[in-house]
């Protein structure tokens, strides 16, 4: 798995959304580099990550969990929120703290979850792969931003990082977007004992609000912030606003 590591101290890692790499982060890493040792992955198929074998949502969890030696603060955004998670229940003893954005614990709506995106909407992304990937991913990015101030500065930004380093592997991000669909991790979060800052977008419509309370309802150590303009991807939107947030969390 491809790394870079930025700065000396407590250890943070970095876990992008699906689709993107290491990149999507824009100036964050820069922010923590000062006080902290900080490692941004790309996870596997995706950026300078070879994709080498199947992959789920544990063995993403155990490929990052790889890449450090011991408890670390892991920061996850969207899908790499997700991973996130999975680590902390399987690797408790690697997760020191969590810092989620643009998270939920189900990202499939359901008759008993209405705060999510449409099962129908995920297929049409997965049937769309097959064929234009480029345009599939272009259309994931607006659904990203949309609703949100400075949606065209932020869409802009992650445009502009979406294909630096080549394409995606295909079959990476099919099974990328798979995890977002069938993963329900809703059952599983009281087992979650490291304290967690949600940090989230007030109009995100990848992972509604009410997904990021419930969300925080559910984990026993958990605050939720939430910056109202703000999007899926308030740490490139409203970065003052997401570093205030996180920084708090931090010095804690």
């Amino acid at each position: 798995m491809y790394c870079e590591r930025h700065g000396h101290g407590p250890d943070i890692v970095m876990i992008h959304g699906w689709g993107l790499h290491g990149g999507a982060w824009g100036d964050l890493p820069a922010h923590l580099a000062g006080r902290f040792r900080v490692t941004v992955v790309d996870l596997p198929g995706h950026g300078r990550s070879l994709r080498a074998a199947p992959l789920s949502l544990d063995s993403l969890a155990a490929a990052v969990a790889e890449q450090i030696d011991g408890p670390a603060i892991w920061l996850g955004w969207s899908l790499g929120a997700l991973v996130a998670l999975s680590a902390a229940l399987q690797f408790p003893g690697k997760v020191q703290k969590l810092v989620l954005t643009g998270a939920t614990p189900r990202f499939a709506r359901a008759p008993d979850w209405p705060q999510a995106v449409s099962p129908e909407i995920l297929a049409e992304f997965a049937a769309e792969l097959h064929g234009d990937y480029r345009a599939t991913l272009q259309r994931f990015l607006s659904l990203q931003v949309g609703g949100a101030d400075e949606a065209h500065a932020t869409l802009r930004a992650l445009r502009a990082e979406l294909l630096r380093h080549g394409a995606p592997d295909a079959e990476a991000l099919r099974e990328g977007l798979a995890i977002l669909a069938h993963t329900d991790l809703r059952a599983q979060l009281s087992g979650v004992g490291a304290p967690t800052r949600i940090i989230h977008g007030g109009r995100d419509r990848l992972s509604p609000p009410g997904a990021a309370r419930a969300l925080a309802a559910g984990l026993p150590q958990a605050r939720l912030d939430v910056i109202p303009p703000a999007g899926h991807a308030p740490f490139l939107s409203h970065a003052r606003e997401f570093n205030a947030c996180l920084d708090e969390f931090l010095h804690d």
